[in-house]
């Protein structure tokens, strides 16, 4: 049989390792039966009608075609960012704006170079990887800098009332939200070939590709990841950077508790 072909009836067999998901988390009353049932489900239903629809972008999609699929990768990816870090103001629409600016920049300065075909079976799948990428470092970024100012909102509004520029006052804590946010992509950057071999190169290989070639288009989207990921998060640190503060009053923006979420008022210390 060829090892490329799985059968549906091979899919099914994978399905017990869900069973074994969720009665591990039942066994230890995590609260997440329904969470593990619901993403396995999801999961299936939502490969499968990608799958329907990829058939027909391969087939018959001119580069409006792929530029669409695109842009539908990148508002999703936004919005599932965006609820990451809700507690910062417009988080969805900042979070959208932080994956594009880390993701197309990478993906048409290879596609220029000729590194990418102009082809849907090429762009969606390579684009795909370095939206998720973007969108994984957005989400972390956006979430660690919201508990930053939440965490050291005194020595923050300390800072200000020094006479510090907000810029200065609050680098600490961006730094250290990009520090977490690129560790992921840092890290498999670090370890890939020895600890594991990536979705590009095991797709390759098992498709039957030269180990070799397999390697040269893994080293290209490792180095695309890598580049997404810190393009990512320094702009969304930025844009969370002037959203959380007024940068003209030196002050911190901070929830109205009375009003609900998604309702901000200026609070903080006016600089002397």
């Amino acid at each position: 049989m060829n090892a490329t072909a799985m059968t549906w009836w091979q899919v099914a067999a994978a399905v017990p390792l869900v069973g074994v998901a969720v009665a591990a988390a039942g066994y230890q009353r995590l609260g997440l039966t329904r969470d593990l049932v619901t993403a396995a489900v999801r999961a299936a239903a939502q490969l499968a009608a990608v799958g329907a629809v990829l058939l027909l972008l391969f087939a018959h999609a001119a580069t409006a075609g792929i530029l669409g699929w695109i842009a539908v990768m990148l508002l999703i990816a936004g919005q599932v960012a965006g609820r990451r870090g809700r507690a910062v103001p417009r988080a969805r629409a900042l979070a959208t704006i932080a994956i594009a600016t880390g993701s197309l920049p990478v993906l048409v300065a290879l596609t220029v170079f000729g590194v990418l075909a102009v082809r849907a079976e090429v762009m969606i799948p390579i684009s795909g990887m370095v939206i998720a990428t973007a969108m994984q470092a957005t989400g972390v970024t956006l979430l660690r800098v919201a508990e930053e100012v939440g965490h050291h909102r005194p020595a923050i509004e300390t800072r200000l009332a020094l006479g510090m520029p907000v810029t200065a006052a609050f680098a600490p804590h961006r730094r250290s939200a990009v520090r977490t946010a690129l560790l992921p992509a840092i890290d498999s950057t670090k370890v890939v070939g020895l600890v594991s071999l990536p979705g590009a190169m095991t797709g390759l290989i098992i498709a039957g590709v030269d180990p070799l070639t397999a390697i040269r288009y893994q080293v290209v989207v490792m180095y695309m990841l890598l580049a997404a990921a810190t393009l990512a998060a320094t702009t969304s640190a930025y844009l969370a950077h002037h959203a959380l503060f007024d940068t003209t009053a030196h002050r911190l923006r901070t929830p109205e508790t009375a009003g609900g979420p998604g309702r901000w008022t200026i609070r903080g210390v006016v600089r002397r």
